[in-house]
């Protein structure tokens, strides 16, 4: 089967850490692989941001990244991109009507993605399946007048969750909304984002520290609504601990970046600059030897459609302090794996983080369990077994009965 993953603004060739290049990217590029490993042609359709880039680009076995021409070609904030949608589609649809490139399935990953997709497969009668990673509605609430979304998405997002022919929802607080926007339930199928198990694991190196301050870990976006500042609020509460931040740029041009810099006066301000350790952007590959050197990973953003890195925590044996909002309410069982404290109460965070500092063997117990649970239920070979069965909703009967025999037949010969 071809698989076309439509993702405008997050490639999976991004450098991770950026405004705009976090969780979304991780998400396509894994369910990409995954994809390709059950023995399916993928590509992932992502807008060109450097004219010096080639048009199609190996990234995996049976993984190719397509570089779309829609406005100009250098990096634009995605909230710009708008205009540029109809172009995308175009560009689509031209290159799906080349003999022998036409999928039998799309995938876009956010809400313009879905229109450039829809524009493109309709007129070909190809299905549109979509992941939406964030709900516009859930970040103007949460961000009122910040929010820096076209205003035109409040109408375009809720009529292409009713238009696609199936929607992916991360979490189960993603349904509650997506009825609220008029999606029919019967069109609406939770398949959480996923962990990579190779990577993630309990069993390995871990950073050498050097002191013995209890360490909470934040790896994030450097934008506000990511709750770092929070952590840094709650920290004078918490003596005796340290807060280790990864995310932003790299570490040298922290001072260039202006929620860095307000983050680092927060933390002056507060008497705790000698307790918080800015890191910048951390590579990837390093990501779970850093985890594993903390204590506790804190991630309490004020709202998050899903929320990776909790993930990758519990999967390196880690708990998790983390907001009871949108996919964390699922993946973090309180007490078991980790914590929930309320969003954007830094009161709540350091008292909740003052107990699990006396309690060596319930994060212990919270570890293994929070490993057990990333391995049962997250790894990203589960979650590319969700995501085909909803293809298989959308896609015509013969070639349902066809792509699911495919499917059997390789379980019986692995």
């Amino acid at each position: 089967m071809i698989i076309s993953l439509v993702s405008e603004h997050a490639s999976p060739l991004a450098v991770l850490g950026g405004v705009d290049a976090g969780g979304q990217n991780v998400h396509v590029a894994a369910l990409a692989c995954a994809l390709a490993r059950e023995g399916h042609e993928v590509v992932v359709h992502t807008r060109r941001d450097d004219p010096a880039l080639p048009a199609r680009v190996p990234f995996a076995d049976g993984v190719v990244v397509e570089h779309v021409d829609a406005g100009p070609a250098t990096t634009l904030p995605k909230d710009d991109l708008l205009p540029h949608m109809a172009a995308f589609g175009r560009r689509l649809r031209e290159s799906w009507s080349v003999p022998g490139r036409r999928p039998d399935v799309v995938h876009a990953h956010f809400w313009m993605s879905g229109l450039a997709a829809v524009e493109a497969a309709r007129p070909l009668g190809v299905p549109v399946l979509q992941t939406f990673h964030a709900l516009g509605v859930v970040k103007r609430r949460h961000q009122g007048a910040a929010d820096t979304s076209p205003a035109a998405r409040a109408t375009l997002e809720p009529e292409l969750a009713r238009t696609v022919d199936h929607v992916l929802a991360t979490c189960s607080d993603e349904v509650f909304e997506l009825r609220r926007l008029g999606t029919p339930r019967g069109r609406i199928t939770v398949v959480p984002c996923g962990v990579d198990l190779t990577r993630f694991t309990p069993d390995g190196p871990a950073e050498a520290r050097a002191n013995d301050r209890f360490r909470i870990l934040a790896v994030s976006r450097m934008v506000p609504r990511k709750g770092i500042g929070d952590l840094i609020t709650a920290l004078p509460g918490v003596p005796g601990a340290e807060l280790v931040i990864a995310g932003g740029p790299d570490r040298e041009r922290l001072d260039t970046d202006e929620e860095a810099v307000r983050l680092q006066h927060l933390a002056r301000t507060l008497g705790v600059a000698d307790r918080v350790d800015f890191r910048g952007r951390v590579a990837r590959e390093d990501l779970p030897t850093l985890l594993r050197s903390a204590d506790v990973v804190g991630c309490v953003p004020w709202y998050e459609p899903f929320g990776i890195v909790p993930l990758e925590a519990m999967a390196c044996g880690v708990p998790v302090l983390a907001s009871a909002v949108g996919g964390m309410i699922d993946t973090v069982v309180h007490g078991e794996t980790g914590w929930h404290v309320p969003p954007r109460a830094p009161d709540a965070i350091a008292a909740e983080l003052r107990r699990v500092m006396a309690a060596p063997e319930e994060r212990v117990r919270c570890g293994v369990h929070g490993a057990r649970r990333a391995a049962r239920r997250y790894g990203w070979d589960r979650i590319a077994q969700s995501t085909l069965e909803a293809y298989d909703r959308v896609l015509p009967a013969e070639r349902r009965a066809a792509a699911t025999a495919s499917r059997r037949e390789r379980a019986v010969t692995s």
